[in-house]
């Protein structure tokens, strides 16, 4: 199979139209489009399965790279959106560190607020465009994962009620539940003390929805490619500390680094 690399502008972007409703999600795209960052898609008009696309993208992408792999020359909405997170963190923690930017730390948060956007764009998207391939899948399997987790579907329902009614919050609130439960992931020794992590954070707001985010891969990864850096670290941990005291996280993402990485 071979493929081509090709800029965000040659790609096909599924449910843009809903999307483009949301100034937040313009600016990111703006951001993604003026980065560096390629998409490999299959040369000659031809498709590779979404399973082998997995493999390829969990398995050999490299941030320091930027490729993401496509099944073709289409990519999803909020892809675009995650994608462009990923850039835009690393982009802020670079400047800020002066390097460091591929701690565990690091990881987990670029990570945490790339994840936990999609559900914000949820929370905008439910009653504003609910026929979008967005909404149609991620859902049903956001809600299986729930019920895995031991949530009826009537909770799940008002879960979703609370992240449509406020989305900035339901955002800063799987952010900092995601960044938090990895880094003590990161610590522990052995399958006793992980368990006994998730554990602690069954009882969240959002518990029963950790295991959509698929933390392995997290750790996985930052297993393989992230190096100690303490000072990294610590700019790393006084982020999340203004993320947490600020009224509006995700505003504070879009003014002080999103704003500043598309000015530049």
């Amino acid at each position: 199979m071979a493929f081509s690399s090709v800029a965000l502008d040659a790609l096909i972007i599924d449910d843009e139209p809903a999307f483009l409703e949301l100034p937040l999600y313009r600016a990111l795209k703006q951001a993604l489009a003026a980065s560096n960052h390629r998409f490999l898609i299959p040369a000659g008009g031809a498709e590779v399965s979404w399973d082998r696309t997995v493999f390829l993208n969990l398995t050999f992408w490299s941030a320091e790279a930027g490729t993401d792999v496509l099944c073709n020359d289409h990519i999803p909405a909020d892809v675009v959106a995650h994608a462009a997170w990923h850039h835009v963190v690393s982009d802020r923690l670079q400047l800020a560190a002066g390097g460091g930017t591929s701690t565990p730390e690091a990881l987990f948060f670029a990570e945490s607020i790339a994840s936990a956007f999609d559900l914000y764009l949820m929370g905008r998207l439910l009653d504003a465009a609910p026929d979008t391939d967005f909404i149609t899948t991620q859902v049903p399997i956001m809600r299986d994962v729930a019920a895995d987790a031991g949530l009826s579907d009537a909770n799940f329902a008002a879960l979703l009620d609370g992240v449509r009614s406020d989305p900035q919050r339901a955002f800063e609130e799987l952010r900092a539940m995601l960044f938090e439960v990895t880094c003590a992931l990161w610590g522990c020794r052995d399958v006793i003390d992980a368990a006994a992590v998730l554990d602690r954070y069954t009882d969240r707001r959002f518990g029963s929805l950790l295991h959509h985010y698929q933390l392995s891969n997290w750790i996985l990864y930052a297993r393989a490619y992230s190096a100690s850096a303490p000072a990294g670290t610590r700019v790393v941990q006084k982020f999340d500390e203004v993320l947490r005291g600020a009224k509006d996280s995700l505003g504070w993402l879009e003014e002080k680094w999103l704003e500043a990485v598309i000015s530049t």
